[in-house]
């Protein structure tokens, strides 16, 4: 496949679009390192994988829209896949967490479905 020059408009969207990317990445790895337990820690990587994830994706569908004969859309599917994903995969982490946390006596937060039945009892 040769590489013809895209138009500077497309550059600076393809540009902006990517750096966007980066940037939210860079922010989510920070908070990552900032944040101390678990359960805070555990929302930073899902916002990398889904926002900056489907910046760099609009960003790959327009270089490669432009740079082939139509449509490009095999990005598409990546950030479908990581959209998908990443929310279940977080969930069933966040439930082990919870599980182990509170069989060990740490820390946790309170169950709501417990809580909840144990204030209607009460009244």
């Amino acid at each position: 496949m040769t590489e013809a020059a895209l138009p500077l408009w497309a550059e600076i969207i393809i540009a902006v679009l990517v750096l966007a990317g980066s940037a939210i990445a860079l922010l989510g790895s920070w908070g990552l390192l900032r944040l101390k337990t678990y359960f805070e820690r555990v929302h930073a990587p899902s916002i990398i994988a889904t926002m900056g994830c489907w910046c760099i994706m609009h960003g790959t569908i327009v270089y490669f829209s432009l740079q082939g004969q139509g449509l490009a859309l095999h990005s598409l599917l990546i950030a479908l896949f990581v959209a998908i994903t990443v929310p279940v995969t977080n969930i069933f982490l966040m439930r082990a967490a919870l599980f182990r946390a509170r069989r060990a006596g740490n820390d946790a937060p309170p169950s709501l479905s417990r809580s909840t039945g144990s204030q209607e009892r009460d009244s």
